[in-house]
């Protein structure tokens, strides 16, 4: 069976969180409540008008409505390889995540802070040991410790010995 691309069940959701009944929130959008409760059992799908003016009525844009709305499946991917310096990385990227296993030798190094947009940046070193060094402060990181900053930073990591780190790339949460 072939799932539907959007759930618009969260309207019934949404109603219950801000305490309004169907009839509430019909006369708040102007959207008729037969047309409602038939949205939230998804049996009809919603014209723009309509989730433009639902979407108003619970303080949102369309986009974030419909982001909430559509059907989450599961992304599968196959992992790509590359090299950085002296880092030998596999890497998973999606859209608001970037992941990278990546391991090095003692006196490796990579600094490629031209490669990030504004994400936030979170190593966690699994084994060895690494130094991680930031404008202004420089951080050495063992096994089972982690450190997060702002990728946007020039950043270097020096291996002082064989490592094994995760390091994800995290978008920053957009404020408008």
């Amino acid at each position: 069976m072939k799932a539907k691309p959007f759930d618009f069940a969260i309207l019934r959701q949404l109603r219950k969180r801000d305490g309004l009944t169907i009839q509430d929130l019909s006369q708040n959008t102007g959207v008729s409540p037969a047309v409602i409760s038939k949205l939230e059992r998804n049996q009809q799908s919603a014209e723009l008008g309509t989730l433009f003016s639902l979407s108003r009525a619970f303080g949102m844009n369309v986009t974030d409505l419909l982001a909430l709305a559509e059907s989450r499946l599961a992304h599968r991917k196959t992992e790509a390889s590359h090299k950085s310096g002296d880092f030998t990385f596999r890497e998973i990227h999606y859209g608001n995540v970037r992941l990278l296993f990546g391991t090095a030798p003692a006196g490796g190094r990579t600094s490629k802070p031209e490669i990030h947009q504004d994400d936030l940046e979170v190593c966690w070193v699994l084994a060895g040991q690494v130094r991680i060094r930031l404008p202004h402060e420089q951080q050495v990181l063992a096994g089972g410790q982690c450190i997060q900053f702002d990728a946007i930073l020039e950043h270097t990591y020096e291996v002082l010995e064989d490592c094994q780190v995760l390091i994800v790339h995290l978008q920053k949460a957009k404020r408008f």
